[in-house]
């Protein structure tokens, strides 16, 4: 499997490529970049890795190289400043990925190919890829809050002195602000969370403000984010090109599930070779469901704005509904969490039909 990350010269593209060069799964990995020198440096310094990590192949180029991708992904994008949210970055980035849809296309994607959006603000942005490049809803992913969890999880455990992947929580809706914490199904070492020795309602709400805020904190230390989204990007690569059927909280169209439709937004997704393979309800408490409407809410009305705003990402080439891959929603009890340095997957499901299975 072949993956070309757009952006591969920047801090996240290469991070990205360098977390797959480790992981060792995918066959190829295909850097573009503007800054060509940028991305062929980047491309050069993994491929003399290669001897060392993995037998795969290594390139940088432009946009002729989308045809022969399997899974493209999008990490172009201005940076955010440590005072802007992600959605303040609307205005200097949807211009850029404009530009950036319709290189994609023009080269021609295959048909069925991924596409995994990155750039922020990255639910936007994913929701005008879905309607413009042409391909069916599934196909066009966002990483969502697959980095937000993996954060959360890490940031819990440090806090009570657990190994990390004893940790099982997950965050959903907006990556950025509105973003909804799901406390109702965490846990630490197989144990309900709340009923965790020193637990308190305060260090449930330090650690999500830590957890919200720590998208900011990197950008005002080192200047961006990189080792971690990088991994957060891997695994959920890992998921399609191994079709691995996992359950992770990336975002994409929702037409009915919680009953938010035509926004994208990150639910329980379970991912595999064609995308995101079913959505799924997992139980909320009254004010989780509350929380993940109103962060559709405020999405839809970002979205309302942007296509006011931008005539071109106003126009559709795409229907932007799931193909058959996509099952019904239907409500599941889900233990969601990560699979640790074997990259397996810790998901406990009852109640579930159709299209999704233990990964």
């Amino acid at each position: 499997m072949i993956v070309s990350v757009i952006g591969g010269g920047g801090l996240v593209g290469s991070c990205a490529a360098y977390a797959l060069q480790c992981g060792g799964v995918v066959s190829g990995i295909d850097l573009i970049d503007a800054n060509a020198d940028k991305g062929r440096g980047e491309a050069l310094d993994i491929l003399h890795g290669t001897s060392i990590a993995a037998d795969q192949r290594i390139r940088a180029g432009s946009y002729e190289l989308i045809p022969e991708s399997d899974i493209v992904v999008i990490t172009a994008g201005l940076r955010r400043k440590p005072e802007e949210s992600r959605l303040d970055l609307i205005g200097r980035n949807v211009e850029l990925f404009q530009t950036i849809l319709s290189s994609v296309k023009l080269a021609g994607l295959k048909r069925d190919a991924i596409v995994l959006v990155v750039s922020n603000p990255v639910d936007v942005l994913t929701y005008l890829a879905t309607r413009q490049l042409g391909l069916p809803s599934n196909q066009v992913i966002s990483l969502g809050t697959q980095l937000d969890s993996a954060r959360f999880r890490s940031l819990i455990a440090d806090a009570l002195k657990l190994p990390p992947t004893q940790v099982t929580a997950t965050i959903l809706g907006e990556h950025g602000d509105s973003m909804v914490p799901i406390w109702s199904a965490a846990q630490a070492a197989g144990l309900p969370l709340d009923k965790f020795p020193g637990w308190t309602a305060n260090t449930a709400d330090a650690l999500f403000a830590k957890t919200r805020g720590s998208g900011a904190e990197v950008i005002k230390l080192k200047g961006g984010a990189g080792f971690a989204v990088g991994l957060a990007i891997r695994e959920v690569i890992h998921s399609i090109a191994l079709d691995q059927k996992r359950i992770l909280p990336v975002g994409s169209l929702v037409n009915g599930v919680y009953g938010m439709r035509d926004v994208c937004i990150s639910v329980p997704s379970v991912i595999g070779r064609k995308g995101v393979e079913s959505q799924i309800e997992i139980e909320l408490s009254p004010k989780e469901l509350s929380g993940l409407r109103n962060s559709a809410k405020v999405l839809r009305e970002t979205i309302d704005m942007v296509l006011a705003k931008n005539p071109a990402a106003n126009t559709s080439t795409s229907a932007a509904k799931p193909s058959t891959a996509v099952a019904p929603s239907h409500a599941v009890k889900v233990t969601m969490g990560s699979g640790g340095s074997t990259g397996s997957a810790r998901v406990t499901i009852s109640g579930q039909r159709g299209g999704g299975r233990n990964g």
